[in-house]
């Protein structure tokens, strides 16, 4: 099983919507069963909570499917994931500074490395925005979760065909 672990900062906004995407796509490929994901933040902000009302309004506009409380990332992802991917520059550092010095960070990505479409390193935060700001970064997670899955499937020899 590959684990995929989406990081934000509060895990209400694009890292459960990366989560939803992302399952999506799986989905879609005829991976499931193969791959499991999950979102964490990085900071404290949100947990227990449910994703915010306008990224949940994207899941039902998509007729995506998400079940998810408001977590904090902990050193013990590192373990529990094989790809963390994070939302923007900020974060990733965040997870860096979490990382044990004995443990590489390849398994550690900003989440557009995988958009084709833009040289932007950071999916933007929607949060302070209007649905309009939700729109694009579901556009943004669509492209770069498709990207990563075909980067998976050329990379993982328990998920090429």
């Amino acid at each position: 099983m590959v684990r995929v672990l989406f990081v934000c900062l509060g895990n209400i906004c694009r890292s459960p919507m990366a989560e939803a995407v992302f399952n999506s796509s799986v989905e879609k490929t005829g991976l499931s069963g193969l791959i499991d994901s999950d979102s964490a933040g990085t900071s404290d902000y949100h947990i227990g909570e449910p994703p915010d009302s306008r990224t949940m309004d994207i899941v039902r506009k998509y007729q995506l499917k998400l079940d998810h409380q408001g977590r904090q990332f902990t050193t013990n992802d590192f373990d529990k994931f094989d790809y963390i991917m994070a939302m923007d520059q900020n974060n990733l550092s965040n997870i860096k500074r979490l990382l044990p010095s004995s443990m590489p960070d390849d398994k550690v990505f900003l989440m557009r490395d995988f958009d084709n479409k833009d040289d932007t390193k950071d999916v933007p935060d929607p949060y302070w925005s209007e649905a309009d700001g939700f729109e694009e970064v579901y556009q943004i997670l669509l492209r770069s979760c498709q990207n990563f899955i075909d980067f998976l499937k050329k990379n993982r020899a328990d998920l090429s065909a």
